[in-house]
């Protein structure tokens, strides 16, 4: 890691027994330096327990158990908290469903020298997506372009969950305080982070569809994630 800083990846999971062997193995052949949280929201397919025995083979894995699901906003609080209380100076956020590539994790932890907040963009220069239908192309991009012009950000993909904080700014954005935990969530930090005056640098990825499982996202949680970014433009931040 070029930053000299030590780094956490959190990585939430819900239902991804068949995922997260293989995600976690790709992490650490990407970046060996790097520890990783796996937390875990009491998964009815046993998710759980498998974490417990990759974090007995190997130190660089620890697990946080959570009693049910609350949504992917609170499992990522709570291993913010986590790293917080530890002395991680970089603390990174993934998906376990390998639709966020392991591979783009030397690039975003050598921009964090650079930047307070890295983004894996999708709408920068060089990113994209791969398997998506003109709908769920129409509802990201859609997204992004409307929550920027409510918050008045320059930041093209304010919804994308691949993210590298410097813990200076998780600490200086008050994480007790975030209102939003679906998919609104991702922008709320974003946004927070931004008014704090951190310096937010996005680099291209490529988003796949994930391998195994299926999607997490619902009507329900875009119609949310519409209604909050009002919330959280006027909540003062």
């Amino acid at each position: 890691m070029t930053t000299g800083r030590r780094a956490l990846l959190c990585l939430p999971t819900y239902d991804e027994r068949e995922n997260l062997g293989p995600m976690v193995e790709a992490i650490l052949a990407a970046v060996p330096g790097l520890d990783i949280l796996i937390i875990d929201d009491n998964s009815p397919d046993g998710t759980g327990q498998l974490a417990d025995q990759i974090a007995a083979r190997d130190p660089r894995v620890q697990v946080l158990h959570r009693a049910g699901k609350e949504g992917l906003g609170r499992a990522y609080l709570a291993g913010f908290a986590w790293a917080l209380a530890r002395d991680y100076g970089l603390i990174l956020e993934m998906d376990c469903d390998f639709s966020h590539d392991p591979g783009y994790l030397p690039g975003m932890l050598a921009a964090a020298g650079q930047a307070d907040l890295v983004l894996g963009s999708r709408y920068v220069a060089g990113g994209g997506t791969v398997n998506w239908g003109r709908l769920r192309k129409l509802i990201s991009r859609g997204g992004s372009l409307y929550a920027r012009t409510i918050l008045g950000l320059t930041v093209r993909d304010l919804t994308g969950g691949f993210k590298c904080f410097r813990r200076e700014v998780l600490e200086a954005i008050d994480l007790p305080s975030v209102e939003c935990t679906g998919y609104a969530f991702q922008i709320e930090l974003t946004y927070r982070a931004a008014r704090r005056g951190f310096r937010v640098l996005e680099i291209p990825i490529v988003f796949a569809d994930r391998r195994v499982g299926h999607s997490k996202m619902s009507r329900r949680i875009v119609l949310e994630a519409i209604r909050k970014v009002w919330s959280i433009r006027l909540s003062g931040w």
